[in-house]
């Protein structure tokens, strides 16, 4: 099945400014203690950022795109990248650099937005030492939700890139194999942000925010399905997801290609 878009944009910040509609801020840290283990990836040394999420004390689940130098399609040093957990005015509840960053196997950066690329549109992230705060919490995972169901979205983007914004209620407008077209209000910086199921009580995340677009004349986002692209990390993590309850563990077992994961460097 072929999707047809008027026009696509990738949502990777770089840098921002200007305002965005339709979210709810997380003025508080009240409010946002629900959502602490959503915070900013900054990039390049803060040149840029993208959003991401805990999975488990030491791995963050964000968009694979964010690992690539926009002008030059080049990987980006991991280096150069941090975590800030709950970030807000300023502040995060906890600060990790990164050790390493892998892109989904499938994923092969490009300018254009494809539905293949959204389909591999997932990187994960290894801290350099976990965070193992009782105030912020991995999220769990689960699989799709019907279309028409409602989600919610925890993000950071353009003109709120100081406070975490929160989208209570947006709709799975239509699914592609994979992919997922969605209601949900995001903007330039809010890619990797998590999408959220709420039909068994508590969030579980679904999907990652990869790219906007204009569908049959509506403003839309676009996500992967998260729960197959996992499997595709397991030469890198031994990962564990319970059936029931959607938590994710991590073995650790290093790898050959987890080793030379980790050398990046600028172009």
């Amino acid at each position: 099945m072929r999707l047809l878009f008027v026009i696509v944009w990738v949502l990777f910040s770089w840098p921002v400014s200007a305002e965005s509609t339709n979210v709810e801020p997380l003025t508080t840290l009240d409010e946002g203690r629900d959502w602490s283990a959503v915070g900013r990836l900054t990039i390049n040394g803060g040149e840029g950022f993208c959003t991401a999420s805990l999975i488990t004390p030491t791995l963050l689940i964000t968009a694979a795109h964010c690992l690539f130098d926009p002008d030059t399609a080049q990987r980006l040093d991991v280096a150069d990248m941090e975590f800030q957990a709950g970030f807000r005015n300023g502040r995060a509840e906890a600060y990790r650099k990164v050790r390493l960053a892998l892109p989904h196997p499938n994923y092969k950066y490009q300018p254009q937005v494809t539905v293949d690329r959204v389909m591999s549109d997932l990187a994960l992230l290894e801290l350099v030492t976990p965070i193992k705060s009782t105030k912020i919490k991995p999220f769990q995972i689960s699989n799709i939700p019907p279309v028409g169901q409602n989600v919610s979205v925890v993000s950071y983007a353009r003109g709120r890139s100081e406070i975490p914004s929160y989208q209570r209620i947006c709709e799975i407008f239509e699914r592609q194999q994979d992919m997922l077209i969605m209601t949900c209000d995001v903007d330039f910086g809010a890619s990797g942000s998590p999408v959220f199921d709420f039909s068994l009580g508590y969030p579980r995340i679904v999907s990652v925010v990869s790219a906007m677009a204009k569908f049959k004349g509506n403003k839309v986002s676009l996500g992967a399905a998260l729960t197959p692209l996992l499997a595709g990390f397991a030469d890198e993590f031994s990962l564990r997801v319970d059936p029931f309850t959607g938590a994710v563990t991590q073995e650790f077992t290093p790898t050959h290609r987890r080793e030379i994961g980790a050398k990046f460097s600028k172009p």
